[in-house]
């Protein structure tokens, strides 16, 4: 029996998130065995004019801080947007929660980016390897 390649990390992550979140309003996109990207709308995200991560946001949040401890040569990248009004202190606010989440839940400082502002609808994130 001839065995097959291992699959690169990024996809393996990519597959394990899907497992979590394939038919939930979290959408996961990857293109070839490049960095993974997750969106989730901000009405599962964070209460209008708050910055306190919603439970639907949690759990991806958790499910990334597992991936980021499992696999330390992957860093996250961090977007969180405004309410509609498009208040940049509010976005910049809740990509710091993100990223404070994150460090709680033992992902390292090092493999988090910097906080970001985020437009459109949805948090961003980004998985990749360094």
């Amino acid at each position: 029996m001839v065995a097959r390649p291992a699959a690169p990390p990024l996809v393996v992550e990519r597959q394990w998130l899907q497992s979590w979140f394939g038919g939930t309003p979290v959408v996961i996109a990857q293109q070839g065995a490049g960095p993974v990207a997750l969106e989730v709308p901000l009405e599962f995200s964070f209460q209008a004019g708050r910055r306190e991560v919603k439970p639907p946001l949690a759990a991806v949040l958790d499910k990334l801080a597992e991936a980021l401890r499992r696999q330390p040569q992957m860093t996250l990248a961090l977007a969180a947007p405004a309410d509609a009004g498009g208040d940049a202190a509010l976005a910049a606010q809740r990509a710091g929660a993100l990223r404070s989440y994150l460090l709680e839940r033992g992902a390292s400082s090092a493999q988090l980016g910097a906080p970001q502002p985020a437009a459109g609808r949805a948090v961003k994130l980004r998985l990749e390897t360094r």
